[in-house]
């Protein structure tokens, strides 16, 4: 059975005292496991992952790692970077937040500039990436740990079909290590294919959770695709 990772349970959160974005949630992260968090926009997604992030500036949420450690990884939906950092030196940054030694940086780093083909640009800053090269970016910070817990927002815009296939590699074998993955997307047919289980939203709260023939169940739609399913329950 799958080590449980991450336990959330989330009364209430938002950006304001007293006016709630999102109610009643509860969700886990399991250790290799991919969680997909999905529903329409203003459903609460992005909300939730930062109530659990602890970004928010009103919540009533119990926020729990399990395990030896509490490191997770969180690769945001807009990229966020230092206009006077070149790409390598944001790796480096964040390599000595997490505490990496020396050796293994320059392995880890350089194993990823060349999964992600952005080797050539090692040494730019980033202001002059497109957003798919800075989306890259995020996740090739994320990935240099190589934590427990990944919490995803929305990862594929921006990202071409190579890009895209070589997240999805590097997020395989993160799940064979055993780590857990938590992935807000609103691209259903991916989400289908890869995810082991959904979290699906609506105005706030949850709609139905579990594996998509749970989700079929909930929706009343044996065998449908979960964009169906999707289209019932939200």
């Amino acid at each position: 059975m799958a080590e449980t990772l991450l336990i959330a349970e989330i009364e209430e959160a938002g950006y304001e005292a007293s006016k709630p974005k999102i109610e009643h949630i509860s969700l886990t992260v399991r250790s290799g496991v991919l969680t997909g968090l999905i529903g329409p926009n203003g459903a609460g997604k992005s909300t939730t992952l930062k109530a659990i992030l602890g970004l928010l500036p009103d919540a009533k949420a119990n926020i729990h790692f399990t395990g030896d450690s509490d490191r997770y990884a969180y690769v945001p939906e807009h990229p966020v970077f230092y206009d006077t950092l070149t790409l390598w030196e944001h790796l480096s940054l964040a390599a000595a937040v997490y505490g990496m030694d020396g050796q293994e940086f320059e392995r880890e780093g350089g194993r990823l500039l060349e999964r992600f083909r952005m080797s050539g640009v090692r040494d730019h800053l980033p202001g002059g990436f497109s957003k798919g090269m800075r989306q890259k970016m995020m996740l090739m910070i994320g990935f240099l740990l190589k934590p427990d817990v990944y919490i995803v927002d929305e990862p594929f815009i921006g990202l071409d079909p190579r890009a895209t296939k070589e997240f999805l590699g590097l997020l395989e074998e993160e799940l064979d290590r055993g780590a857990g993955v938590l992935m807000c997307t609103h691209v259903l047919d991916t989400a289908e294919r890869i995810c082991d289980d959904f979290v699906m939203m609506s105005d706030g709260q949850l709609a139905a959770g579990g594996t998509l023939d749970e989700i079929r169940l909930a929706a009343g739609l044996p065998g449908a695709s979960l964009f169906d399913c999707f289209d019932v329950l939200t």
